[in-house]
């Protein structure tokens, strides 16, 4: 019987160069009878965690291994032994990734010999293909002497690879290999150097030589591989392909590769323990601490009796450090007066209150600890910490600082081929022409490509489609985690190699966070927030013009002026309820609570409305429809939702309670909602949900129920404690909004770009709420905007960072010399700062200058532009002139210069001064539109701040457009959408005719027809925001 162990063998994790996932290649090895598989990604081992996970299932052997392509010297594979092998491996990848840019590495022989490598075994690869008789002979001898250069590297561990490609040079090739063997006594092996899992994945596999080429396939025919036998072939065509001994000498190398990556051992690290203290007694120490802090007079028992159950569980399965590495971290944060929350599952810990990493009181939601840390799941728990976005870089460099690079690093996130992407390179490398990627565009929407006659399209499309599905998930490079840390009490290269990220002075794992979480290492998520920034800013500026020290904390809670506020959805600039899809629901809603809010976060999400779980909701809290539950347990899961599932903790508890599960077993359910789309696991759950069900006396159609609703979550299911979270700062925005309108919009203007909205509708939003914002003023503006308090009566004054074209740092000089001595003149303000013709021309153009000069705009351009800088040699000869007559700007061109300028005006709504013209049309205004009966046919413009099509419309486009009332909410049906294409997309003033759609004061017009009026207002307007 042939037995066979395959050791050279590269996934689509060697970017662009292999064809086939890792799990292909594991289960394809398994279903062939190999005896062992190696992965040997090039100077990587991005894949091995996808294959370790996979040859576990399926019970086969799996190696650990690398390629390298020395610059000055062979290609080998080396293979881990044991543990310390994987280290010497995961040293070497790291030494030559970190010697090398993003994406790259660079490995020299005299490196190689710097790095203890004897616990791995090496073969010396190769190459089989043909060429003139010079040239082969040059080949071969060069082949020797590297052979006998790594035998002094590796004595014993080294062999000579033998690859049969079916190919004309197969036999002489072999005959070469053994004369160079018994020359070196260096043992021979067989080696397929598989890049696919099967034969058919040659075609992309060529398809990928391109674009990593960036050549198209017809120019680079000699680069591609001349057959497709570098796939995982079955043991009877490698027994007539291959000499015995080779193959066997394969199974003999892979049973020395006895390492697992179930062999790591992981240690957190400790240093923050004093002295005096275990891990344990300390945790325990600053939780009572933050007990007493958090509840003064004692918190209730129910809570108690929850924090000593989650400490003993922590304790249990050693995850002390884990808690306290991140207090750590949150600890230097509050210290620093960066602004923080925990978020995610992580809410749903009492300790973590106590510890000041969550802000949500765990007395105000349901808490399911096994959410965040479950025994039977055995892996760490996933916390998530947002901090201010302007000051979140100050933590990254302190856990760099406290760590060092060797010990911390960001997680790997793998950029993978998308729809667009993969159209746009799969194109170029077919040489395909527009009217050939337009056809490719038609088709890909097609749920099935084996539906699409390939008769009716060209064949190179119908091919170009089936290459593009095929690619489209795979992955193309490595990209950093947006914050993810994994920390380490040990060196990090040696357990997972690191290499350059595109920032400098950053480095990634080559890992991901579902590696990471499969094999149980800690990662902290340090997240970046801009509403945190909002919040932070606008707490200090009431402290200093209202004299109260707020915290998040002390906000007063449940106001009910700042509910009534956001049922009217006036809520432009609050964390997430300011979207369109939000604002729509707000008025049907009317959340009166906190717990409404929680619930508000959590529905208006594609997983709850694809589970059709939206309107039975909002009926049921209308009295529109009966509450019932199937049983008194189920009412207590589904009491405080109406009985409608609406988070992820309330599946998990149904499927304990209905259906049996254990807590750790409806995690499990939870990993598979969340991973539904990539794997399909869910309906391995199916037939036990529906029988544990059936067995504790639930209908078959409350179990089809339930079972759709959880299809629903598998699209993007929100967690109860996820929402709390964002729900506390939903409320601590609304409530500055409603008491503090001018200090929350001065917060938000000073913290862009972020939310759905720019500087302008911020602006005209904070005019609707009568806040005086005053313009930008060169001698009283600072570089952000800034509140100005007369007799208690705050207004915004605003920033010159607002002004394109100037910089800060020529800003702060500006402030330096005008807090100095104020300006005397424009000479003055010229020669002291030193700005250049074009920030002077700037400052003009957005205004500031006209107390200074005390003139129109183009009066004061003219004086600016005669203005010679500082190091002119031509300054002593300027001449008095006369002042020309020079006409003052109209209102349209003011405003024209203000958008140029600034992005934004204070003087009239553009809207405004076009409306004559939009009278013509019968155009109503937003403020009329509400007066309108629904039904009613109306002609509606606007400029365009925001278009939205969200995955779950079903190619409805969402379009906002603001006029000088308000704003006007249009639906634009697919069928619309496509006859106006060009409109919709390109318009900044639309104008629209449609119907009137009225429901619970919520106001839409169903577009019918679409018109462009962008040249009524030249190129003034903004850009609009658009959001997929």
């Amino acid at each position: 019987m042939i037995k066979y162990s395959e050791l050279h063998c590269v996934s689509n994790f060697t970017f662009l160069k292999g064809a086939s996932y890792p799990e292909e290649l594991v289960k394809q090895a398994e279903s062939l009878g190999y005896s062992a598989i190696a992965l040997t990604d090039e100077c990587s081992i991005a894949g091995v965690v996808k294959a370790h996970i996979a040859a576990k299932k399926c019970s086969l052997s799996l190696i650990i291994g690398s390629m390298f392509s020395i610059t000055d010297g062979p290609s080998i594979v080396l293979l881990a032994t044991n543990r310390e092998g994987y280290g010497n491996l995961v040293r070497l990848i790291t030494r030559a990734r970190l010697a090398a840019k993003k994406g790259d590495y660079h490995l020299v022989r005299s490196e190689i010999h710097t790095i203890d490598i004897s616990e791995c075994l090496g073969i010396l690869i190769s190459n089989p293909s043909p060429d003139i008789k010079k040239n082969i002979k040059a080949r071969y001898k060069q082949l020797k002497s590297d052979a006998v250069w790594l035998k002094k590297l590796l004595p014993n561990r080294i062999w000579i690879s033998v690859e049969q490609p079916s190919n004309s040079f197969d036999y002489q090739h072999l005959l070469y290999l053994q004369d160079i063997s018994m020359q070196t006594d260096i043992p021979l092996v067989a080696t397929g150097n598989v890049h696919m899992h099967i034969r058919s994945r040659q075609k992309i596999r060529d398809t990928l030589t391109a674009i990593r080429l960036g050549k198209t396939i017809n120019k680079i025919k000699n680069k591609l591989n001349r057959n497709a036998e570098q796939h995982l072939r079955t043991l009877e065509l490698l027994g007539r392909t291959y000499p015995s001994h080779l193959l066997y000498e394969s199974v003999n190398i892979s049973n020395r590769c006895k390492f697992s990556l179930d062999e790591i051992y992981y240690s957190y690290p400790n240093e923050f323990i004093p002295k005096s203290y275990t891990k344990t007694s300390y945790l325990k120490k600053i939780t009572y601490c933050g007990i007493k802090k958090r509840w003064p007079h004692g918190p209730p028992n129910k809570i108690y009796q929850q924090i000593k159950h989650e400490l003993n569980l922590i304790k249990e399965l050693s995850y002390e450090s884990y808690f306290l590495s991140v207090y750590d971290i949150v600890n230097f944060a509050r210290e620093n007066n960066i602004l923080c929350q925990g978020r995610g599952s992580a809410a749903n810990s009492a300790v973590c209150y106590c510890l000041g990493i969550t802000e949500v009181d765990p007395t105000r939601i349901n808490l399911l600890f096994e959410r965040f840390i479950s025994k039977e799941r055995n892996e760490p728990p996933d916390i998530d910490i947002d901090f201010e976005h302007e000051k979140r870089e100050k933590v990254i460099q302190y856990i760099y600082q406290k760590y060092g690079r060797d010990r911390a690093a960001l997680t790997a996130s793998v950029v993978t081929y998308r729809s667009r992407s993969a159209i746009r390179d799969v194109a170029k490398a077919l040489d395909f022409n527009l009217n050939q990627i337009s056809q490719i565009e038609k088709y890909m929407g097609s749920s099935d490509i084996t539906q699409i006659n390939s008769k009716i399209i060209e064949p190179l499309v119908y091919q170009g489609i089936q290459l593009i599905n095929e690619l489209i998930g795979f992955p193309r490079h490595f990209s950093q985690h947006p914050g993810g840390f994994l920390l380490s009490h040990e060196p990090l290269c040696n357990i997972v190699p690191t290499e350059n990220a595109s920032m400098t002075e950053r480095t990634i794992i080559q890992w991901d966070k579902n590696d990471i979480d499969a094999l149980g290492l800690l990662k902290i998520d340090c997240l970046a927030l801009g509403m945190l920034s909002v919040i932070e800013k606008s707490l200090n500026l009431i402290n200093i013009h209202r004299g109260q020290d707020l915290s998040i904390a002390k906000i007063p809670s449940e106001d009910p002026n700042v509910y009534k506020m956001i049922s009217k959805a006036d809520t432009i600039g609050v964390f997430q309820i300011e979207s369109r899809a939000q604002m729509a629901m707000l008025p049907r809603f009317r959340p009166n609570c906190f717990y409404d809010l929680v619930i508000e976060i959590a529905i208006v999400r594609p997983g709850p409305i694809q589970g059709d779980m939206v309107h039975p909701y909002l009926k049921r809290r209308q009295g529109k429809e009966t509450v019932t539950y199937p049983s008194k347990d189920v009412r207590h899961v589904l009491e405080r939702t109406l009985g409608i599932p609406i988070f992820q903790e309330q599946v998990m508890q149904l499927a304990i309670i209905a259906a049996g599960f254990s807590p750790g077993q409806a995690d499990e359910l939870r990993r598979s909602i969340s991973s539904w789309r990539d794997h399909g696991d869910l309906e391995s759950y199916k037939e036990i949900l529906f029988n544990g069900m059936k067995k504790r006396g639930y209908s078959n159609t409350f179990a089809r129920q339930i079972y759709r609703q959880i299809l629903g979550f598998a699209k993007y299911g929100f967690p109860e404690s996820h929402a709390a979270s964002f729900a506390l700062l939903v409320y601590v925005s609304a409530w500055l909004k409603y008491h503090e309108p001018a200090i929350f919009t001065c917060s938000l203007l000073n913290s862009q770009p972020m939310g759905f909205y720019n500087p302008s509708q911020l602006i005209q939003d904070a005019n609707r709420h009568n806040v005086k914002v005053n313009p930008i003023d060169i001698s009283i503006s600072n570089w952000n905007c800034t509140i100005e308090n007369t007799n208690n009566k705050l207004s915004i004054r605003l920033g010159l960072r607002l002004i394109k074209g100037l910089s800060q740092i020529s800003c702060n000089n500006l402030i330096k010399q005008r807090i100095y001595k104020p300006f005397y003149d424009l000479n003055d303000l010229a020669q002291r700062t030193r700005l250049s013709q074009k920030e002077l021309q700037a400052l003009t153009q957005s205004g500031a200058l006209k107390t200074l000069v005390r003139c129109n705009r183009h009066q004061a351009a003219w004086y600016v532009s005669g203005i010679l800088n500082g190091t002119s040699i031509f300054k002593s000869a300027q001449l008095p002139e006369g002042i020309p007559m020079i006409r003052s700007p109209n209102k349209i061109q003011d405003i024209y210069a203000d958008y140029a300028s600034t992005g934004l005006t204070l003087n009239a709504h553009p809207i405004s001064l076009v409306r004559p013209r939009l009278d013509q049309f019968n155009a109503v205004n937003s403020d009329g539109i509400r007066k309108c009966n629904s039904g009613q046919i109306a002609y509606v413009a606007g400029l365009v701040i925001a278009r939205q099509k969200p995955s779950t419309a079903k190619n409805t486009t969402f379009v906002t457009l603001e006029d000088e009332a308000g704003s006007i909410n249009l639906i634009v049906w697919e069928t619309v959408a496509k006859k106006y294409n060009k409109i919709l997309n390109k318009s900044k003033l639309l104008g629209a005719l449609g119907a009137i759609e009225t429901a619970d004061s919520v106001v839409h017009i169903i577009a019918h027809r679409l018109f462009d009026h962008t040249n009524m207002l030249r190129d003034l307007i903004t850009q609009p925001r658009n959001y997929k």
